[in-house]
């Protein structure tokens, strides 16, 4: 017989601590390999946890509703033999630290940030760190909360119940949020001077806050720019879109080709696609692209398209479009927003022409995507130059010139912006 120590997962970037949702079996239930054993939450992402054997409960440690820190052991599962643990949870990284014992198995998957204990209301009804936030940041008051009915286990409200009563309240439909009575957690807004006033973050903002003055202390940030022309990858896709949308059921959007140039280019330079630790420097076989995708709350999620080097643009349109409405929805696993090796901001999104983003830690390097706009240029042909009107796009890379230099930078940038275009303008699909 062998004992095996349940482990709180990683949860993600920045995420060191999960809320424990529900219990879905209890001490003396049986359990089969990957059956959902407890749900749990973090600010980010409402997950659950599956079982890494098959055997029995034989202690649980960590209660409903209980904050409990990434790598804690929650549980014992008793089984027969190693046999049944899951091939996945031994077959882990360097990074996620896997020990086998004579009396047992453990599993543990490394962390990052924090979340907000939870919040009961006086009814003792539980609520995520995710909704209790997005409650902060609109204000709804305690009692609004608990009038609200949930769709979730055991009637949670869930972030799509929140968001439907915002919706709500905006029509008419139901009373508007109370200003003067805020969640209990919250500190009130106060004026200053009769011109301004002051407001205490939230606990997400105050995590991005920390980590982006980390990446700067971190990494000395330099930033390269390239004015691209992307006429032909603008006509590709007015010419395809309808015909791609019918064939695969999917949108074609200019994310899955810019995902392409870049894994090209590392390909082409793929000291890009490093990490720094201390004095060493770890290479990245992988290709793993994040995106930074903006929430319906105000805050980023990176959802990362894993060996984004091995995907055709269909594969990659896919990919991006399901990742990217999950994340809006709640919807990702914990290990779709890590292991990324670069990442890649739209800013061009918000109708902007550039910008210098901060590293994404522990990677080395992050591309800025501007917006795309019609401008005169000068084009050079065989009889003589002559100006035309032409989609043009800046991109932006922000690089750690601990270990990337300015030539290894500027060379990489221009590359991604060579392989954009020269886009053949007649592939198929």
């Amino acid at each position: 017989m062998a004992q095996i120590e349940l482990i709180v997962p990683k949860m993600g970037e920045s995420i060191m601590e999960a809320t424990i949702l529900k219990w879905l079996k209890k001490e003396g239930d049986s359990v089969d390999l990957d059956e959902t054993i407890l749900e749990v939450a973090t600010d980010k992402v409402d997950s659950e946890i599956p079982s890494p054997a098959k055997g029995i409960i034989t202690k649980i440690l960590s209660k409903e509703n209980e904050v409990v820190a990434i790598g804690k052991v929650i549980a014992y599962i008793e089984t027969s033999g190693a046999e049944g643990v899951s091939k996945t949870e031994i077959s882990t990284k360097a990074t996620d630290p896997v020990k086998i014992e004579s009396k047992g198995v453990q599993t543990s998957i490394p962390t990052s940030a924090s979340i907000e204990s939870t919040l009961h209301s006086s009814s003792d009804r539980f609520y995520s760190p995710l909704v209790k936030s997005i409650a902060k940041q609109e204000n709804i008051s305690q009692t609004q909360l608990d009038r609200i009915q949930g769709s979730g286990l055991s009637g949670r409200v869930t972030k799509r119940d929140l968001l439907s009563y915002l919706e709500s309240s905006k029509s008419g439909n139901i009373e508007p949020p109370i200003s003067a009575s805020p969640i209990k957690s919250s500190a009130p807004a106060i004026s200053f001077s009769g011109n301004a006033e002051i407001i205490e973050m939230d606990r997400m903002r105050k995590l991005i806050a920390d980590h982006m003055v980390m990446s700067k202390q971190t990494s000395p940030h330099v930033s390269c720019f390239v004015e691209v022309d992307m006429t032909n990858v603008v006509l590709w896709r007015e010419k395809v879109k309808d015909q791609f949308l019918k064939k695969y059921n999917q949108k074609i959007t200019f994310t899955p080709i810019f995902i392409e140039a870049v894994c090209k280019a590392i390909k082409d330079f793929p000291w890009i696609n490093v990490s720094v630790n201390g004095t060493q420097i770890i290479r990245k076989i992988d290709i793993n692209i994040g995106m930074a995708t903006a929430l319906p709350s105000g805050n980023l999620i990176v959802p990362v398209i894993k060996t984004a080097d091995r995907l055709n643009l269909i594969g990659l349109s896919a990919v991006v479009n399901d990742l990217a409405e999950r994340g809006r929805d709640n919807k990702l696993k914990p290990d779709e927003i890590q292991d990324g090796t670069f990442t890649i901001t739209n800013v061009g999104s918000f109708g902007n022409l550039t910008g210098t983003p901060i590293i994404n830690q522990p990677q080395v390097a992050i591309l800025a995507i501007g917006t795309i706009s019609k401008k005169p240029a000068v084009i050079e042909s065989p009889t003589g130059d002559m100006i035309a009107i032409r989609h043009m796009m800046i991109l932006s890379l922000s690089f750690d010139h601990r270990v990337v230099d300015g030539s290894l930078g500027g060379k990489f940038l221009k590359r991604v912006g060579d392989y954009l275009e020269k886009f053949d303008i007649n592939q198929s699909i």
